[in-house]
């Protein structure tokens, strides 16, 4: 069983800044490849980042440069720490977990995942 718990979501200004926290649990942290997905009203899940087993990134166009993921296996959490913040990324924010070589891009692909944090930029 793999549990995960997001939290940091809330209510910031355009331009302002937030991180978000994913708490991990169930397994070895080290093999996780984890996620994070963001849901805004009316619209598909959308692949934000993701962080490997080795500590590889990548990310969404629409978040590269603004955006950093992180990991602290130490402490079984995954970070992503968001700048400049648009109100185009008020969202629900998700973060999921993957065991299997490669890396995953949506959200089909993933069994494990956290209730999600809301994220709202006013403008």
């Amino acid at each position: 069983q793999v549990q995960l718990v997001e939290s940091g979501g809330g209510l910031v200004q355009a331009g302002g800044s937030l991180r978000l926290s994913c708490a991990a649990s169930g397994r070895t942290f080290s093999s996780y490849n984890v996620a994070w997905f963001r849901q805004a009203p009316g619209k598909e899940r959308e692949f934000v980042a993701i962080i490997s087993r080795s500590g590889g990134t990548y990310y969404a166009d629409s978040v590269k440069g603004r955006f950093t993921i992180s990991r602290d296996n130490a402490k079984m959490l995954v970070f992503l720490q968001m700048n400049s913040l648009k109100p185009e990324d008020t969202a629900v924010y998700y973060c999921a977990a993957d065991f299997d070589y490669g890396l995953k891009f949506t959200s089909r692909e993933y069994d494990y995942w956290g209730q999600g944090t809301q994220v709202t930029v006013s403008s």
